[in-house]
């Protein structure tokens, strides 16, 4: 029977992050790191394509939180102790320094995962956190002060305990014997699966800047959009993805979507091209792209409503104006299926919101057990924002168990 102090169960970003800064923050305590992999911080890896996306330039609580699906008024308080600017300074302090991407995405210097992963390693070792890989937990009890963790192969003891596993239905189970609710998790962050001819024939294309919308639903979004061989992805969909997690998993992944590809009415847009039928009368419509749209996907959308590829502005009927005005800015696809964004699985569900103190990220439930990460309820859309949630609760929690 091994006893630490504090012990965190899971090795990935708020795991490490509570038990560096909870060794800085009272040396004398001893903490130890459970991680069940041989080793830990697999998701800091593979973000971001291996850049490792750590936050977002965003800087102001309120707008923060209007990222997180989940979370959102939870996360208010927190944020206001310790966000964006507080974890640019931990790295900087520390030898990493973060830059900022046009998009408002964080990211090492360097462009590698690895100086994150480095920096944390080298940190747990500098502070004196011990950490056992290949420990998968399968119970725990809790006895008067003393928690009780048996694993495969070890057991250990410990006063204060941090659950930071991530989305993991194993860790739910063991919390819910300790009296925990888990809210059942469903997938965010997907793509959209889309069998149809205007966009798989054209993949890799960007329309920079759309408005996408779940139909019976008042699910919305707007950002880039990207065409792929197997539907449509980029920030408008996976923004939607995350803030439908559950409208969209009670429909099993199968919905209709309408894309205003230029951002204007329908009115507005068969004024425009009346306009262009006089200036453009004798050139063939599908030649040459209007209103920023890449060229590709303005002759898909051309061709959807009806327009020949050897017909000129002139010849055009007000029929076809108008279904050309209608592919514009009212384009239906139907959606069947979902694919996971790249590597970045998250879920929503976990730990229930209302059972955990925002403050010290306490369990309301058990005395000393706090929980970090995705554990919880909270999840966020791309762009670091789940990796700020990782830190936030990480570092509160870590405050908390100095004490």
């Amino acid at each position: 029977m091994k006893y630490f102090d504090v012990i965190v169960v899971g090795g990935g970003a708020a795991g490490f992050f509570a038990a560096i800064n909870l060794a800085e923050l009272n040396p004398k305590l001893s903490v130890a790191i459970l991680e069940k992999n041989k080793e830990g911080l697999q998701k800091v890896k593979i973000s971001g394509g291996g850049r490792c996306n750590v936050t977002h330039a965003e800087f102001i609580p309120s707008e923060l939180v209007t990222h997180y699906p989940r979370g959102e008024k939870e996360l208010l308080g927190p944020f206001h102790s310790f966000m964006t600017g507080d974890t640019i300074e931990w790295f900087e302090k520390r030898g990493v320094t973060l830059k900022i991407e046009e998009d408002g995405r964080m990211f090492p210097e360097s462009d590698s995962s690895q100086t994150i992963i480095d920096c944390f390693l080298s940190q747990s070792k500098k502070v004196g956190v011990e950490i056992f890989y290949k420990q998968s937990l399968v119970k725990v009890e809790k006895e008067q002060d003393l928690f009780t963790l048996a694993t495969q192969d070890s057991h250990f003891n410990c006063e204060k305990l941090l659950v930071a596993t991530g989305s993991s239905v194993k860790t739910w189970k063991l919390l819910e014997t300790l009296g925990h609710t888990i809210i059942p998790p469903v997938p965010s962050l997907f793509t959209f699966n889309i069998k149809d001819a205007r966009i798989n024939s054209i993949p890799g294309v960007v329309a920079n800047n759309v408005e996408v919308h779940i139909l019976d639903s008042n699910l919305f979004s707007e950002g880039p959009l990207l065409a792929t061989h197997w539907g449509l992805s980029a920030p408008a969909v996976l923004k939607l993805s995350a803030f439908g997690a559950l409208e969209l998993a009670n429909r099993d992944y199968k919905f209709k979507i309408e894309i205003n590809f230029i951002r204007q009415s329908l009115e507005e847009t068969i004024d425009h091209l009346k306009e262009f039928k006089l200036q453009l009368a004798k050139k063939l419509v599908h030649k040459q792209s209007l209103f920023d749209l890449p060229k590709r996907l303005w002759k898909q959308l051309v061709l959807a409503a009806g327009i020949n590829e050897d017909e000129k502005w002139a010849d055009l009927t007000k029929v076809q104006m108008e279904n050309l005005s209608e592919q514009l800015t009212r384009a239906q696809f139907q959606v069947d299926g979902k694919s996971t964004f790249k590597e970045e699985f998250v879920t929503a569900g976990g730990v229930d919101l209302k059972e955990i103190n925002f403050k010290t990220f306490e369990s309301k439930i058990v005395e000393n057990l706090y929980l970090a990460g995705e554990v919880i309820n909270v999840d966020a859309i791309t762009g670091g924002f789940n990796f700020q949630n990782a830190w936030t609760g990480g570092f509160l929690a870590a405050k908390a168990m100095s004490q």
